[in-house]
């Protein structure tokens, strides 16, 4: 079977990952790619109920050990039914967050002990890491301007929490330089898919 290519997006909530990942795909296929959009939590075929389990306020409150578990739940599944067979069949996965939230988020941002987040991602993943993660970093102060009266669980949380995820996010990219690479996400939208363009065209060594 032919290996395809993944690569990640991840930053804090409103960076962009989202419209980025649409972008390039978009630019992919016409590249001629075969591409897969999906996002965590939630894009497996019972992902949606993780999804409203953990984004919504209305499920009322939930511990770290809740959380982190259920993270990884969904992302066993994801792997599982989602990404491993795009892989098999030799397409692009673009991911919208992947197991550096978990670090950033439950680690960071939750203090959780950051060992036991490896261990349990390592075996709810099987081991697959992308092969590319763009992390969109933006100023705090940008997230609270972009970020709608429409929050999520997560979007809900004090800008100390946010900071320590942003730290959190910056270790991982000092740890794993190779993979992750830096994008400014503070520009507009134009900009911020040049830089992205720019990474791709290197990485698949295009001219």
């Amino acid at each position: 079977m032919a290996q395809g290519v993944f690569i990640s997006f991840e930053g804090i909530d409103g960076c962009g990952k989202t419209t980025m990942q649409r972008l390039c795909g978009q630019w992919l296929e016409s590249r001629g790619k075969r591409v897969l959009l999906t996002k965590e939590p939630g894009d497996s075929d019972f992902g949606r109920t993780f999804r409203q389990m953990l984004l919504h306020t209305q499920m009322g409150e939930m511990n770290m050990a809740t959380e982190a578990l259920l993270y990884a739940a969904d992302r066993a599944r994801h792997v599982d039914k989602v990404i491993k067979p795009a892989l098999d069949q030799g397409m692009v996965v673009l991911c919208d967050r992947y197991v550096d939230s978990t670090i950033a988020y439950q680690g960071g941002g939750r203090g959780m002990d950051m060992d036991l987040l490896w261990q349990i991602n390592r075996f709810a993943t099987g081991g697959l890491f992308p092969n590319l993660t763009f992390y969109l970093r933006l100023d705090i102060g940008q997230m609270n301007a972009r970020l709608t009266a429409n929050k999520d669980r997560m979007e809900k949380e004090s800008p100390h929490f946010f900071t320590q995820v942003a730290a959190k996010y910056d270790e991982l990219t000092a740890k794993f330089s190779e993979r992750i690479m830096i994008v400014d996400a503070n520009r507009n939208v134009e900009e911020v898919f040049s830089q992205i363009q720019r990474k791709l065209m290197e990485f698949f060594s295009w001219n």
